[in-house]
């Protein structure tokens, strides 16, 4: 049995793909101002907000426990509105050995598919697949799709 997985899920969003893919690439620290219940708070650790090698700490809530994720920005495709964040410290690190969120945003007339596609491999085969992490990110997406509208 592998251990190597990848979950993927897509939203469909209102606002324009490349809102979406500003907030997620050069502006995560907003997110806290969007949904401050599911993400308290997103701290730059080194580096520039939207460019390749930047560590960005991200403090989320699932089912009431407070996590952290250090990850680094390692590939921003601005053609294909695609940013990929690779975990490099915190709690995920727990039961998985290596995790990626890649988040593409791809225009579907006026609206946006928003793609999160989670890679990871699991430390043993009875590590559960991070399902609530998934349910999380599809939120994040539609609290962040009703706030762009708003704007």
């Amino acid at each position: 049995m592998s251990l190597v997985a990848k979950l993927s899920a897509e939203v469909l969003a209102v606002a324009p793909h490349h809102e979406h893919h500003g907030v997620w690439v050069g502006r995560p620290h907003h997110v806290p101002n969007v949904s401050p219940s599911k993400i308290p708070k997103v701290i730059l650790h080194g580096g520039e907000w939207g460019s390749v090698g930047s560590v960005v700490a991200w403090h989320y809530i699932i089912d009431g426990k407070d996590h952290v994720a250090k990850e680094v920005v390692e590939a921003i495709d601005e053609e294909n509105k695609t940013i990929t964040y690779r975990v490099i410290e915190g709690d995920v690190l727990q039961e998985y050995k290596s995790f990626k969120l890649i988040i593409q945003n791809i225009p579907k007339g006026e609206a946006t598919w928003v793609r999160w596609t989670l890679e990871y491999e699991k430390l043993n085969k009875n590590i559960p697949h991070p399902i609530k992490l998934l349910e999380l990110v599809i939120h994040l997406s539609e609290e962040l799709d009703d706030h762009l509208v708003q704007a």
